[in-house]
């Protein structure tokens, strides 16, 4: 069970946060909520943790706010653990936390937005066609409100992750020099003067990145993007697909990559890493065609 706060600490906040989460099972719980695994015998499964543990952890969270059980069916009555918004604000703890084992215990300590191909990044998105994005996951948008990253009205949706546009806030000094991070409005315009080719396919196209929407909306206007941007400063997003970030400017910014999704929010298509993004463009054009094909 986690361990309670000595006295000696209980004006340490990290002692407190350590009471609450510093346990190895309640942090892969909220690692599992996020990703959309709420119900007690999927979490079993996922986890291969004992019923008698799980029990003990998911009580633990429910008590200390970090989940709150919603009853999902009446007779018998069972219950999904979903995260309270005190659960939520833990998600970029936890997208820290894999951002910092990505790069210092298996990577070599280098800063950089690509990954290698074999590495263990790359093997994590690649593994991602036939998961599911949570549904009632909402991310701000550069156009106001929360939506859907999923357009439910379209025969595929193509979500296009990049680190940071330059404008209209300056970049971090060092930037360009740190490997995959060139290009991002490039690529923007290279999905913008693509994107009727998208449309007559009833493909929607939507970027994503960790900047603010105001900083979206800027960009948008000057850029004249037709398609939405969506803001992940929360990182509800990457913690609920495990995407590979990095650090620089004080923020994680995504590392850039392709996203294919179909109407029921199962990811269909992965390009990761992204080091040509014109043929990435064009492969997302292809893989998203070929979905709504069959869709």
């Amino acid at each position: 069970m986690p361990r309670a706060v000595p006295d000696r600490d209980t004006a340490c906040a990290v002692a407190q946060a350590a009471a609450v989460i510093g346990d190895w099972w309640s942090l892969l719980l909220v690692r599992e909520a996020a990703r959309g695994r709420h119900r007690f015998d999927e979490l079993q499964r996922e986890l291969d943790i004992s019923r008698k543990v799980l029990t003990e952890r998911l009580g633990h969270l429910v008590d200390s706010g970090v989940l709150e059980k919603v009853a999902y069916q009446r007779n018998p009555v069972r219950y999904e653990y979903r995260l309270t918004d005190a659960g939520r604000a833990l998600l970029p703890v936890l997208v820290a936390m894999q951002d910092w084992a990505d790069r210092w215990v298996l990577g070599d300590g280098r800063l950089t937005a690509l990954a290698d191909e074999d590495g263990p990044e790359a093997h994590r998105v690649h593994d991602l066609p036939g998961a599911r994005l949570p549904a009632g996951l909402l991310l701000p948008a550069h156009t106001g409100g929360e939506l859907d990253p999923v357009d439910a009205d379209a025969a595929a949706t193509v979500l296009f992750c990049y680190p940071a546009t330059g404008r209209p806030s300056p970049l971090p000094e060092g930037w360009n020099d740190i490997p995959g991070t060139l290009g991002c409005t490039l690529e923007n315009r290279l999905f913008r003067d693509a994107y009727p080719d998208f449309t007559a396919a009833g493909i929607a196209v939507r970027g994503v990145s960790a900047q603010r929407p105001d900083e979206q909306r800027a960009f948008a206007a000057e850029e004249d993007l037709p398609f939405l941007l969506l803001s992940d400063t929360d990182h509800r997003l990457s913690a609920a697909l495990r995407l590979p970030t990095f650090r620089t400017g004080q923020m994680l910014r995504f590392k850039r990559l392709v996203l294919v999704l179909d109407r029921a929010r199962t990811v269909r298509h992965v390009q990761f890493p992204v080091t040509d993004i014109p043929a990435a463009v064009e492969t997302a054009l292809e893989q998203a065609r070929a979905l709504a094909g069959n869709a």
